[in-house]
């Protein structure tokens, strides 16, 4: 058996592993307790991470557009302190939409350099054909890091560090350590299409290292928060792993042959994997644009 037979078939099998209980999973909602004194909770779709210190709350992201009634509703359910810290996994408004609100509230919002730069720069959004406005200064990060930080929370170490040229520029895990429990944004996709924002530099060989990286620091007791689905066992978040790296190998061949993502749909670059995409030709699009920006690191017979 060829090798990339084997990595398919090794795939397909966690991932069917991973597919009934993540079914039921997502049709939970509101909070979901991970531990002693953290939850992740639904805010307008996406997962937002609460820890309670006791004194205080620690935020991983904070919730969709339109969901920050509900989401102050909910934290106040589980544990009625003010959020102390809020960290940003990345840029996009589904993850931040609610910053202003607990800025305002005397909140530290903690992100990469680069999400901060995203968030205060007007930029233009190619899929949309449209310039996104700056967001306001109150909904930016106050504090920012280049490579990794720490902090305590009670008696809980929190660990974060930057997962490079993953999801976007500016892509951040936080690791709650003593509780076992990783936030890993949009790095992890159990149920939404991976997504590339080549135009900050995403593409996907930095997904996958990004992966593999996040798997060193975890153990098999660990549970992964995404930014949107169920939380994943590492088990599961490895069986995405290994799929995202055979589509890498796959775009990688194909990118050196000159194809582009039309070609590479027909082609049948995403056929027998084990999930399927609801918008293909997007995110090979997507991973075409990246993989030319990034086509020193294809082969060296890429002109």
């Amino acid at each position: 058996m060829k090798r990339r037979d084997l990595l398919k078939s090794a795939a397909a099998g966690a991932f069917s592993l991973w597919v009934a209980p993540r079914v039921i999973r997502a049709q939970q909602a509101g909070t979901q307790k991970l531990a002693d004194k953290l939850a992740v909770l639904n805010a307008g779709g996406a997962n937002v991470v609460a820890f309670s210190a006791g004194d205080g709350l620690v935020l991983v992201d904070s919730g969709a557009p339109k969901s920050g009634e509900k989401l102050m509703a909910d934290l106040k359910a589980f544990a009625n302190a003010k959020v102390q810290t809020l960290f940003n996994t990345h840029y996009h408004l589904d993850q931040t939409a609610n910053n202003e609100l607990f800025a305002a509230q005397g909140a530290k919002i903690i992100a990469h350099q680069n999400t901060k730069e995203w968030m205060e720069t007007d930029y233009w959004i190619p899929s949309e054909e449209r310039y996104e406005k700056a967001r306001p200064k109150s909904a930016r990060p106050a504090d920012t890091f280049l490579v990794t930080g720490s902090t305590k929370a009670g008696n809980e170490e929190i660990a974060y560090g930057y997962l490079r040229m993953a999801h976007t520029s500016g892509d951040t895990y936080v690791h709650f350590k003593d509780s076992n429990v990783i936030a890993v944004g949009d790095v992890a996709s159990p149920e939404r299409d991976p997504a590339l924002d080549y135009f900050t530099g995403a593409w996907v060989g930095g997904r996958t290292d990004s992966m593999d990286f996040l798997l060193t620091i975890t153990n098999d007791s660990t549970k992964f928060v995404p930014a949107y689905g169920p939380v994943m066992t590492r088990a599961e978040f490895k069986a995405e792993r290994d799929m995202m790296e055979e589509v890498r190998q796959r775009i990688f061949d194909r990118v050196r042959a000159g194809e582009g993502p039309k070609d590479m749909l027909e082609g049948g670059a995403l056929d027998g994997l084990p999930r399927k995409w609801k918008d293909p030709y997007k995110f090979l699009y997507d991973a075409a644009k990246g993989g030319w920006a990034y086509h020193d690191k294809l082969g060296a017979n890429v002109v």
